[in-house]
C-alpha cells in the first residue's frame, strides 16, 4: 500500500499543468493585448500586426499531453476587438496510465467583437483518455467562429486507437442564455465503435464547425463545395453548424479548409504552411 502512494505522488508530480489567460482590446481601430499569463508549458505568441484582426499562435512546449496533465485556457476578446486564435502544430493526446488529460476552455467575446477559434487538430493515440470542455460567452453582437477537429490515431502511420476514451463538452450562450449545447461521449472499444456505420462509418478523422451568427445562406456555401469525406449543415436559431467525417487527417485537414472558408472565415497563415 505504501508502494503505491508513493508511486501515485511520484506521477502526480510529474504532471503538466499549463495556463494561458489572454485578454485583447481594441484601441484607436487597432486589437491590441491587454493581458497576457502564460504558466507552466504553455506559451502564446503573436506572429501578426494586422489591424483587421489579431492573431495569436498557442504554442504547447511539452510536445503533447498525456494521462493527468490539465490545460486551461482562458481567452477573451473585449468590445470592438478582433481575435484568431490557432495552435503552432497539431495537439498530441498520449496513452493514459491513470487519471484523464483534461482541456478546459473558457472563450468570452464583448460587444461587435470578432473572436476565431481555429486550433490544428487533436489527435488521440491508443489508449488515450481526454475530457474537454469548451465554454463560450457571447454578447448580443459578437461573432464567433469556432472549430475542432479529432483525428483517433495517425492512419498514415498504421496506428490504430483500440481502446480509450473521448468526452467533449460544449456549452455556448450569447447575452447569458444557453444557445447550443452538446456532449461527445466516446469511450471503451473506439475502433469498433468508430467503424458503426452510425457513428463514423469507418471513419477515424471528425471536426464541428460553428458559426455565430450563422443562417441558411451560410449552409448553402458549405453544401456547394466538393468534399473528400461527408460533411452536413444545418441552420438554426442565428447558428450554422456542420459536422465533418473522414477516413484521415489528411482529408479532414482539405474540408475543414472548404467549409471555414464557406463560413466567410479567414485560415491563419499556420494551417496553409
Amino acid at each position: 500500500m505504501q508502494e503505491a502512494t508513493v508511486r501515485d505522488s511520484v506521477f502526480a508530480a510529474n504532471r503538466s499543468a499549463g495556463r494561458i489567460a489572454l485578454t485583447v482590446a481594441a484601441e484607436g481601430g487597432v486589437t491590441r493585448r491587454r493581458q497576457v499569463y502564460e504558466d507552466g508549458p504553455l506559451r502564446i505568441r503573436f506572429p501578426n500586426s494586422s489591424p483587421r484582426m489579431l492573431e495569436s499562435v498557442i504554442v504547447n512546449t511539452a510536445g503533447g499531453i498525456a494521462g493527468g496533465d490539465r490545460h486551461d485556457l482562458d481567452i477573451g476578446v473585449q468590445d470592438g476587438a478582433a481575435l484568431a486564435v490557432t495552435t503552432a502544430a497539431a495537439e498530441k493526446i498520449y496513452r493514459a496510465l491513470g487519471p484523464d488529460a483534461e482541456i478546459a476552455v473558457k472563450l468570452a467575446a464583448g460587444a461587435g467583437a470578432r473572436l476565431t477559434w481555429l486550433p490544428q487538430e487533436t489527435i488521440l493515440f491508443d489508449r488515450a483518455r481526454l475530457r474537454r470542455s469548451i465554454e463560450v460567452e457571447l454578447a448580443p453582437d459578437a461573432e464567433l467562429l469556432m472549430a475542432e477537429a479529432v483525428v483517433f490515431g495517425r492512419s498514415a502511420m498504421g496506428e490504430v486507437v483500440e481502446e480509450g476514451a473521448f468526452t467533449d463538452r460544449w456549452r455556448v450562450r450569447r447575452d447569458g442564455r444557453l444557445v447550443f449545447a452538446e456532449t461527445v461521449l466516446l469511450g471503451g472499444a473506439i475502433a469498433q465503435k468508430l467503424a458503426e456505420p452510425a457513428v463514423a462509418g469507418g471513419g477515424v478523422a471528425i471536426a464541428t464547425v460553428l458559426a455565430a451568427p450563422g443562417d441558411q445562406a451560410m449552409v448553402e456555401h458549405v453544401r456547394a463545395q466538393i468534399f473528400c469525406g461527408e460533411v452536413g449543415a444545418s441552420a438554426w436559431n442565428g447558428l450554422a453548424v456542420a459536422r465533418l467525417c473522414a477516413k484521415d487527417g489528411a482529408s479532414l485537414r482539405r474540408d475543414l479548409v472548404s467549409v471555414v472558408a464557406a463560413l466567410g472565415g479567414t485560415l491563419p497563415r499556420l494551417w496553409l504552411n
